[in-house]
């Protein structure tokens, strides 16, 4: 059988993985090179490479090669190609152009004069000609145009072999199916599988990866599904030799999937996206046998077994399409916890847009891979989950040898600090507090104090301007851990630190980590808990501490409604100040656990405290109007948005409207007290001018935030 000269085209950053592949299938001495791989094979070895590839985006049969600096040349180039015996006039072709290097001229231009070239031959050897068919023609024709070089070639794949076949749509911005393989490749699931492993993705999507993973485990061709190929209406096609492959594949198929017992699991907490991948896994003919695919959250996907080992790959947000940049290190911290705590002794392979963000997932990766996702530069990081592997997210600080002029300054400032607050403290009873807010630039950071049965510390590291060194920053951090270890003489394990960056939505809400682990601390004569670990927030605001007081001082026998209600602190004030009832409303019920483990604490149980989880917009508008409330508390986020939620807030554009909302909840001689910590925030006294709005931010921000007494803003609304 005649030999042919063949390119396989590759997505970049994968020509050498598609040379690997190659090998395997039986090409000999595949030559890798920008855009894929060329190879020579006959017929046989050719489809085989069409039905087999997992990699390839598609396989190019080279017909010719020559000069063409001008769309004449190309034209006369196309001419001298022997089209005749390639196709007939009664069959249908199509151009397609794709362009590197430095070329003037446009694609569309260029693919017209190939149409003529072959039109002309056609006309002039033959007397009639095949006709133009942009969508699935008979015999699609590719051009390559490299500077001053044309190849023109057979696309024998006649589409992108990443169309399997299986997916009409997915999820939001999912993987290309030979993405999806190679990322697999790449983490070596082939020899996982083959040795028994299992393979979970606990944030699937539309299940690409577990649907490969399976078509690679249970030797399924990714071309088997597939009814188009650009070969079949080519006239050097061989249809019993390409029947036979496709025997061939079949048996393979049944033999491969016998013995498949769900080893491959995908889940997602989004159950569009978890009916779009039934659909995939049903059009894929892989049953629930093969995969499981379920709606879980990411701490529900577990092992099955204490024994099991496998492979961990995930695909999360790159907060373009989808998901807020805000949002993703809490993500990939959580991401990092739960492999820690659940997947010791397995594979994780984890494909992000910012590589960065893979240092809050406190594993270190042991090996890395250049991939694109469409457009998007990515990489593929590989971690062996092992204590080994396991590392602080928290810098390490420097010792005091090692630190330069301005810990000491550091270390005077602390001092300071601490001791002009002590007599305020003793005095009003405060036992969680702020110690140091930047106070010197250099050192940007908030240092909390928790004091409990022992002294916890929160360090949180503001983000610096981009004119600063990264480098120079972290010394100074390194510098500053030391020193709050040293002056506050802190064990290592008391010290708690998180990077605070803008937020966005519930991202100032995002989880970090999985401990679960809550510390009891006072404040006021109350109890409460904190979580200083798995939360940017601990649970506790400090600068509501007034806030706080307030609602007690006023809650004296008057129903209480606490919007947005988070840890239900505010609730537990009012119930300590007389409150006839409270009612917290916040659409989390993790946090509503929170409020509610936070009332029991203080000896506040029962009918006349109510935990309502709701969207408090949709709330405040549907909700019936049972009894005025004599006391409400409306402390919103800047800006939310949740899949949950019916609408999106902004507090600078809603406020008006919110605050119309609550006050039809209000008695007629009620107190709206209304706080938010948006910057720069700007009550429209226009809008609200029939009502007393007093502003108290002076009156409720403590003395530890002095330094920055824009921490909130707060007023005390009623009618007039």
């Amino acid at each position: 059988m005649s030999k042919h000269d063949l390119f396989a085209t590759a997505p970049k950053h994968l020509e050498d993985l598609l040379a690997d592949e190659l090998r395997g299938l039986g090409v000999a001495d595949p030559e890798a090179t920008r855009g894929g791989v060329a190879f020579t094979a006959d017929l046989a070895l050719a489809y085989r490479v069409c039905l087999w590839s997992r990699i390839a985006n598609r396989v190019l049969l080279r017909l010719a090669c020559c000069p063409a600096p001008d769309p004449e040349a190309l034209y006369a180039a196309a001419h001298d190609v022997q089209w005749e015996d390639h196709l007939s006039p009664q069959r249908t072709f199509a151009i397609r152009v794709d362009r590197a290097g430095s070329r003037t001229g446009h694609s569309h231009y260029e693919a017209l004069k190939v149409k003529d070239a072959v039109v002309d031959r056609f006309r002039e050897r033959v007397g009639s000609r095949p006709s133009v068919a942009i969508d699935r023609p008979d015999v699609p024709i590719h051009v390559h145009l490299d500077r001053e070089q044309a190849t023109l070639s057979l696309d024998l794949t006649g589409e992108s072999l990443h169309r399997r076949g299986y997916r009409e749509q997915g999820a939001a911005a999912p993987l290309k199916e030979n993405l999806a393989a190679a990322i697999l490749y790449r983490a070596g699931w082939p020899a996982i599988a083959a040795a028994g492993g299992s393979l979970v993705d606990p944030l699937c999507g539309s299940g690409t990866l577990p649907i490969e993973a399976a078509l690679i485990a249970a030797d399924i061709a990714p071309g088997r599904r597939r009814s188009y190929w650009g070969f079949l209406g080519w006239a050097g096609h061989d249809p019993r030799l390409w029947c036979g492959l496709l025997d061939e594949a079949d048996d393979r198929r049944h033999a491969g999937l016998t013995g498949q017992d769900r080893r491959i699991r995908g889940y997602d907490q989004d159950p569009v996206a978890i009916r779009q991948a039934l659909a995939n896994l049903a059009r894929a003919e892989l049953g629930p046998g093969v995969v499981h695919l379920e709606r879980r959250e990411l701490a529900q996907a577990v092992p099955i077994r204490a024994d099991e080992r496998g492979l961990v790959v995930v695909n999360p947000p790159y907060g373009e399409r989808l998901g807020e940049e805000s949002e993703l290190p809490g993500l990939y911290a959580r991401l990092g916890a739960h492999l820690r705590k659940h997947f010791d002794g397995w594979h994780a392979s984890l494909l992000t847009g910012q590589p960065a963000l893979g240092k809050h997932m406190g594993l270190r990766a042991h090996r890395m891979h250049s991939l694109m996702n469409g457009p998007i530069p990515c990489r593929l990081l590989h971690f062996a989950v092992s204590p080994d592997a396991f590392v602080a997210n928290r810098p390490r600080a420097l010792p005091p040898e090692q630190r330069g002029t301005g810990a000491e300054m550091l270390a005077n400032r602390l001092h300071k600090n601490r001791q002009a607050l002590a007599k305020w403290r003793r005095r009003e009873q405060v036992h969680c507090y702020r110690l140091y807010d930047a106070d010197l630039p250099e050192y940007a950071l908030a240092v909390d104090l928790y004091e409990g049965h022992e002294l916890w510390v929160h360090v949180q590291e503001y983000q610096a301007p981009s004119s600063i060194d990264p480098q120079v920053a972290r010394r100074r951090l390194r510098e500053a851990l030391g020193v709050i270890q040293e002056v506050l003489d802190l064990p290592d394990d008391r010290l708690f630190f998180k990077v605070r960056q803008p937020q966005k939505g519930a991202a100032q809400y995002a989880r970090l980590g999985q401990t679960g682990r809550l510390r009891e601390v006072s404040e006021g004569g109350l109890r409460f808990l904190v979580n200083l670990e798995d939360y940017l927030d601990t649970g506790l605001f400090l600068d509501h501490r007034q806030v706080r007081a307030l609602i007690r001082d006023l809650a004296d026998g008057r129903h209480v409604l606490n919007l947005f209600g988070y840890t239900g602190t505010a609730s537990c004030y009012a119930a300590a100040g007389g409150a006839l009832s409270t009612t917290t409303v916040d659409l989390s019920r993790t946090y509503l656990d929170w409020a509610g483990r936070n009332l029991a604490l203080n000896g506040f149980a029962g009918p006349h405290h109510q935990l309502i989880q709701a969207d408090c917009l949709r709330w405040l508008t549907d909700s019936p109007r049972r009894r005025p409330f004599g006391l409400i508390l409306l402390d919103p986020p800047s800006f939310s948005t949740s899949k949950r939620m019916q609408a999106t807030l902004d507090i600078q554009r809603d406020h008006v409207a919110l605050i119309r909302a609550a006050l039809a909840h209000l008695a007629t001689d009620g107190i709206l007290v209304f706080s938010t910590n948006r910057r720069r925030f700007k009550l429209d006294q226009e809008a609200l001018c029939d009502l007393q709005c007093a502003d108290i931010t002076a009156a409720t921000c403590p003395r530890d935030f002095a330094r920055n007494p824009q921490i909130h803003r707060c007023w005390r609304i009623t009618r007039r």
